[in-house]
């Protein structure tokens, strides 16, 4: 996990595109519904046909302040590099802002970052041979209220908040959105733990789903001919499939919008297109600001083995794509 950024930064490179680092998107200018070009905070313009925002929906440091508990000092590291500015509200679209279930805006992110290394001995292997570890909270370190609070709605179980339940990242991750540092270490092999991710985990998380932008099911920004938009930035998503999936979508078809052609819009009965046109019907209607949407679990997994869409089975998969007409647009050796 940790090696993955620098191999895919390397690959990007490799295929010729340009990467600017320590800059962000301050502004956009548009003229007849086009964005002309976008200003970066370095007053340079960059001037294209088509645009993808993947801004995500998480921060400034004002949010996180007024529907969190304050900078957590994430990894997005806002008091460096400034806070995330919305791309299509620069562009005078009004974004959708997700709920969590007492109304409140916004959701705390889900996890923590453990250092592994300054975990027990035991917590160690187990998690290293298995690559998970459940440790029992004593009774009076249960807190079921937290649940309602993260974004991860497929971990909002029980048994997640009556325990500590560690998966091995690279990191520790504690599926839990912020614990008390004090009260963390009074706990049997966390009594030198330290925060990798948020620096502050011991007081709050990151807000996330203040910045979702209204889109159809090309990814494209209604409103806009040529601004495409991923990950939490085209719907309440929960995840890194979620974003690579709809990130590739998106990037396909701003390709697409360039060169003049018609835009692609997965089928339903695909698992992408499914949950790209359901996630999207379901956060327009009343109280869908509050749901969240992921392959791993809660209501969009329940839906996809309602549907029959959930399997492992490469040569299914192969035949599901094959029907669709989607083999030259899908590499088979992957699925």
């Amino acid at each position: 996990m940790t090696l993955i950024e620098s191999a895919v930064r390397n690959k990007i490179i490799d295929m010729g595109i340009k990467i600017i680092f320590r800059t962000r998107v301050v502004d956009a200018h548009v003229e007849d519904k086009t964005i002309k070009y976008i200003k970066l905070d370095n007053d340079t313009n960059i001037i294209a046909d088509s645009f993808v925002e993947t801004t995500g929906s998480t921060g400034p440091m004002g949010n996180c302040l007024k529907y969190g508990n304050g900078c957590s000092m994430c990894v997005l590291r806002c008091p460096s590099f400034g806070g995330r500015v919305s791309i299509t509200k620069k562009c005078g679209i009004e974004d959708i802002i997700g709920k969590r279930k007492n109304g409140t805006y916004g959701a705390f992110s889900g996890s923590i970052k453990l250092n592994k290394e300054s975990l027990s001995d035991e917590i160690r292997e187990e998690l290293n041979k298995n690559g998970v570890c459940i440790i029992p909270l004593p009774k009076e370190e249960i807190n079921e209220e937290k649940l309602d609070i993260k974004v991860c709605q497929q971990y909002a179980l029980e048994a997640f908040a009556k325990n500590l339940v560690l998966l091995d990242t690279g990191h520790a991750k504690l599926m839990a959105p912020f614990y008390p540092l004090e009260k963390l270490r009074r706990i049997k092999g966390f009594e030198n733990v330290k925060f990798e991710d948020p620096y502050s985990a011991g007081i709050g998380n990151s807000i996330r789903y203040l910045s979702i932008a209204p889109r159809d099911n090309n990814l494209k920004v209604i409103g806009l001919n040529n601004l495409f938009v991923a990950g939490e930035k085209c719907g309440l998503y929960v995840g890194h499939t979620e974003a690579i999936c709809t990130g590739s979508l998106a990037g396909h078809n701003s390709v697409r919008n360039t060169i003049g052609i018609p835009l692609l819009q997965l089928p339903a009965n695909t698992v992408i297109g499914d949950i790209v046109s359901y996630a999207n019907e379901m956060m327009h209607k009343e109280g869908g600001d509050k749901l969240r949407f992921t392959f791993a679990g809660s209501i969009f997994f329940e839906r996809m083995k309602a549907r029959n869409l959930y399997t492992t089975d490469p040569d299914v998969l192969y035949e599901r794509i094959k029907k669709v007409g989607l083999l030259n647009i899908y590499d088979e050796r992957l699925i």
